[in-house]
């Protein structure tokens, strides 16, 4: 099979890999308890990989660096890389729908992939594979201060020079209640500074915004 291919790994046992590839959809064995396993076994080598990658980084960091490589995101991107979605077995209302695009189905079966291998030959046979189908990724892993999201960020840049939070203000919601689109306005230096955000939530607006300020004040420092 072209997956075991691009996986390098053969099954010893091809039941395995198939009830990997199952939705819970489709009747017979499904991978919700290989996903749960193969969950594990991801978190705990990519726990190794950016404990040794980031040596001096602290816990929360560590955690930081984790999470970008395993949320359900960045485990469906993989899964696409793979073609895993021509492989997946679903049922007829999934299959009608587009489950085999759906990032949750992908990430699930990814890591359904990975229990599987590690029941078919143990941990170090699971722990290869993962390290291969991540290589790119762990090469590249983003440095620490890209892994803040921008409020944070902001918030310690401006504890770093001793002045004022940022003060966020709501300043518009608009659209129908189950697609509202909000504005904030972020302003720091007693409203000297101000930018504007926007978003489906309140809060991914004042993330926006927060990192539009981030933006202005890099422009002033290089000013």
């Amino acid at each position: 099979m072209w997956l075991t291919q691009k996986l390098s790994y053969e099954f010893n046992d091809p039941r395995l890999l198939q009830q990997a590839l199952t939705h819970r959809s489709s009747p017979g064995d499904n991978n919700e308890r290989l996903e749960f396993l193969g969950d594990a076994v991801l978190d705990l080598v990519v726990s190794d990989c950016v404990f040794n990658a980031r040596r001096a980084a602290a816990e929360g960091d560590l955690s930081r660096l984790r999470a970008s490589l395993v949320n359900k995101s960045s485990l469906a991107e993989i899964a696409t890389e793979l073609g895993l979605s021509e492989y997946l077995i679903l049922g007829e209302g999934e299959r009608k729908t587009g489950g085999h695009r759906r990032e949750s189905i992908l990430a699930d079966a990814l890591e359904a992939l990975f229990g599987a291998v590690y029941l078919d030959s143990g941990f170090a046979a699971a722990e290869a594979v993962i390290r291969r189908v991540f290589d790119s990724r762990l090469k590249m892993l983003p440095a620490n201060d890209e892994l803040r999201d921008p409020k944070t960020r902001l918030q310690e840049w401006l504890q770093s020079r001793a002045a004022e939070l940022p003060h966020y203000e709501l300043l518009k919601t608009s659209g129908k209640a189950h697609r509202q689109l909000f504005e904030v306005c972020c302003s720091i230096k007693d409203g000297e500074l101000q930018s504007t955000g926007y978003g489906t939530s309140r809060r991914n607006a004042e993330q926006q915004a927060a990192e539009n300020m981030l933006a202005l004040l890099a422009a002033a420092d290089a000013g």
